[in-house]
C-alpha cells in the first residue's frame, strides 16, 4: 500500500520511517496521531502481518478516538475490518478498544495503564508519552512487546525539561543517541513551512495566511511558556515549580464537580478553605468532599471585586451545610475580619490561619503530599492547572523558604484556597489552634 499524495512532507517521513525505534517531539494539532493511525493500518492490513498493534493513549477518551481514525482509515483503504468496540483483554481486567482485521491481526488502543501492555507482542505506539503518569514504568513494560520485531514508536509534545520524553531526547542530542533512536522533530513553523496553513484552509475553507495563522496562535496562549512548549518543542524549565506537572495530571478526572444541591444531601464529610481578596485577587471558596481517604473537588466558588458583605453571605451558605466538618479561612490582613466573625458566628468549626511564611510552607507541603500520595481529585480545569502550577518556591538571601507566584488573574489563590481546605480535612481535636493567628 502507497502512502497517499495528500500527506505533508513531515507526516509521509513519520509513516515511512521503519526504524526499531523512533521518537517524534512535535507541535500540538499538526495531524501526526493521524498520520500515525494511517500507518498502523497499514501496518497491520497487510498480507502476511505477524504482529498486532498496541497504543496506549493519555485516557480513555484518547484511546477511543485514535481507534476512530483507525476505522476511518480502514473504510479508506478498503480493507476488511471489524470495530469491537472496549473489549476485555486479558483475565486482569484490561480493556481496550479493538479493530480487527480480516487477517487476524488487529489494532488494540488502551488508556494509560503501563501494565495494560504486559505480556502482550507486537507493535507499539505511545501517543502523548509526555502526559503520562508514570512515564518511566510505561517504558519500561512497552519496550519488551517489541521484542519479536515490533516497533517501538514515541509520540509526545513536550511537559517540562525533566520529563522521561525529554531525557531520551537529551540522550539524543547529547550522548551520542546510545539507544538508536530515530528522532524526528517539527515545530508548528516546520509543519507550516511544509504545507499545514494550507490543509487546514482546504479543510475549513478559511483563507488564513501562514503569517497570520502563527501570529494568532501566538497571541491566543496564555504565555510565552505555553507558546514554547506545545508549539516550537521547547522544554519549559520547571525546576522553581513547587507542584510538578505529572502530580497534578494524575490526580485529575471527569464530572468532579457538583452544584450547591449536592452538598446539601451529601453524606460524607465536607471541608471548606477560603482565600480572601478584594481588588486585586481573587476570593475563592474551595469545597471538597472525603470519600474514604480521598478529598474529591465538589465546588469552587470564585469572586473578584466582590464587598465583603457580598462574600460573607456566599460563605455562610456553605458554613450552614450540615456535613462540613471543618473550614480554615484566610485571616491574613483584609481577611482578618470575616474570619473572626465566622468563628463567632460558627464556634469550632472555623480555624482563622494568618499567613506567615512559615504557615505558608506547612500549607504549600501538605497540599503537596496529597497529590503525591493521590488522596486529591480535582476536575480538568486550565485556570486551576495554571495556579497550581504557578507556585514558586524560593531561597532567600538568608536561607529561608519563601512562596510566591503569579498567574493571569491573581496570585495562585486557587492553590492557596485548595492548601486551605486540606489543612481542614487534616483537622483533630488535639491540634485546634494549631495556625489560629
Amino acid at each position: 500500500m502507497n502512502t497517499p499524495p495528500y500527506f505533508l512532507p513531515y507526516q509521509n517521513r513519520w509513516i515511512n520511517d521503519t526504524s526499531r525505534l523512533k521518537i517524534m517531539e512535535k507541535s500540538r494539532q499538526i495531524g501526526i496521531s493521524f498520520c500515525t493511525a494511517f500507518s498502523a493500518v497499514r501496518r497491520v492490513a497487510q498480507q502476511g502481518a505477524r504482529l498486532d498493534v498496541w497504543v496506549s493513549s493519555r485516557d480513555e477518551v484518547q484511546a477511543r478516538l485514535f481507534l476512530e481514525d483507525c476505522k476511518e482509515w480502514a473504510e479508506t483503504m478498503q480493507v476488511a475490518a471489524d470495530a469491537r468496540g472496549e473489549m476485555v483483554l486479558d483475565a486482569k481486567g484490561t480493556t481496550g478498544y479493538v479493530l480487527q482485521f480480516a487477517n487476524g491481526r488487529a489494532i488494540y488502543s488502551l488508556s494509560s495503564s503501563p501494565n495494560a501492555l504486559a505480556g502482550k507482542r507486537g507493535h507499539v505506539i505511545l501517543d502523548e508519552f509526555a502526559l503520562h503518569a508514570d512515564q518511566r514504568l510505561l517504558f519500561q513494560v512497552a519496550k519488551p512487546v517489541t521484542t519479536w520485531g515490533g516497533q517501538l514508536e514515541i509520540i509526545s509534545t513536550h511537559r517540562g525539561v525533566d520529563s522521561v520524553f525529554n531525557g531520551i531526547l537529551r540522550d539524543i542530542v547529547e550522548r551520542n543517541n546510545s539507544k538508536g533512536f530515530s528522532h524526528h522533530r517539527v515545530t508548528l513553523q516546520e509543519a507550516v513551512a511544509e504545507g499545514l496553513v494550507e490543509k487546514i484552509n482546504e479543510k475549513n475553507g478559511g483563507t488564513e495566511s501562514r503569517a497570520e495563522f502563527l501570529a494568532r496562535l501566538e497571541r491566543e496562549c496564555l504565555d510565552e511558556e505555553q507558546w514554547l512548549q506545545e508549539y516550537c518543542c521547547q522544554p519549559c524549565d520547571h525546576s522553581t515549580s513547587f507542584l510538578g506537572y505529572e502530580l497534578i495530571k494524575a490526580c485529575e478526572v471527569d464530572d468532579c464537580l457538583k452544584d450547591f444541591a449536592y452538598l446539601q444531601a451529601c453524606q460524607n464529610p465536607l471541608y471548606l478553605g477560603l482565600d480572601i481578596g478584594r481588588r486585586r485577587d481573587l476570593t475563592i471558596i474551595d469545597v471538597g468532599e472525603r470519600i474514604g481517604d480521598v478529598i474529591w473537588d465538589r465546588m469552587r466558588i470564585e469572586m473578584r471585586d466582590t464587598s465583603f458583605s457580598e462574600q460573607e453571605t456566599e460563605l455562610y451558605r456553605f458554613l450552614k451545610l450540615r456535613k462540613l466538618q471543618r473550614a480554615c479561612i484566610d485571616a491574613s490582613g483584609i481577611g482578618m475580619q470575616l474570619a473572626e466573625r465566622a468563628r463567632e458566628h460558627c464556634g469550632w468549626k472555623i480555624e482563622p490561619v494568618t499567613f506567615t511564611p512559615a504557615v505558608k510552607e506547612q500549607l504549600a507541603y501538605e497540599l503537596r503530599a496529597g497529590f503525591q500520595d493521590q488522596r486529591l481529585r480535582i476536575p480538568r480545569d486550565e485556570l486551576l492547572l495554571a495556579d497550581l502550577r504557578g507556585l514558586r518556591k524560593e531561597i532567600t538571601e538568608s536561607g529561608n523558604i519563601r512562596f510566591g507566584g503569579k498567574s493571569d488573574d491573581g496570585h495562585c489563590d486557587r492553590f492557596w484556597a485548595k492548601a486551605l481546605r486540606q489543612q481542614a480535612s487534616h483537622y483533630r481535636s488535639d491540634c485546634v489552634g494549631a495556625l489560629v493567628a
